[in-house]
C-alpha cells in the first residue's frame, strides 16, 4: 500500500467543521484554484496538503490578506526553494504592514473606548443630578 493510499482524508463537511468555515467557503477556495481536492465519485476528498493550504489561507484571511496574497503564501510551500527567500521577504513585508495597520486600529479603538467611558460617566453624573 502506498503512502498516499493511507494518507488521512476529510470530506468537505468534516473539514469545514474542523476549520470553522462553511462548505461553501471550501468550494469557493476550490473554484479559485487554491485547493484541489480529489474526487471519490461525486464527493470531494481533501488530503493533508489541502488541509494545510486551507489553514494557511484562513490565517491569511484573518490577518486581512486578499485571496491573491494568500495564494502567494500557500504557493510558497509548494514551490522551489530558490524562490523561497523572495517569497518570505514579501510575506514579512506584508506582515509588517498588517501589524502596523492593526496597531493603528488598536489605538483608534482605545480612543473610542475612552470616549465611551467619558460619555457614560457624564450620563451617570447627570442621572445622579436628576435624582
Amino acid at each position: 500500500m502506498s503512502a498516499s493510499a493511507t494518507e488521512r482524508t476529510w470530506t468537505v463537511g468534516e473539514l469545514a467543521q474542523e476549520l470553522g468555515v462553511t462548505a461553501r467557503t471550501l468550494r469557493h477556495y476550490e473554484a479559485q484554484g487554491l485547493v484541489s481536492p480529489a474526487r471519490s465519485g461525486p464527493n470531494r476528498v481533501y488530503g493533508v496538503r489541502d488541509r494545510a493550504r486551507l489553514r494557511l489561507i484562513l490565517r491569511g484571511r484573518r490577518f486581512g490578506m486578499t485571496l491573491a496574497e494568500c495564494r502567494e503564501i500557500v504557493d510558497m510551500y509548494d514551490g522551489a526553494t530558490s524562490s523561497e527567500r523572495r517569497q518570505l521577504t514579501a510575506l514579512l513585508a506584508r506582515l509588517d504592514a498588517i501589524g502596523a495597520e492593526l496597531r493603528l486600529r488598536q489605538a483608534d479603538l482605545r480612543r473610542t473606548l475612552a470616549e465611551v467611558r467619558d460619555v457614560a460617566a457624564k450620563c451617570q453624573a447627570r442621572l445622579a443630578e436628576l435624582d
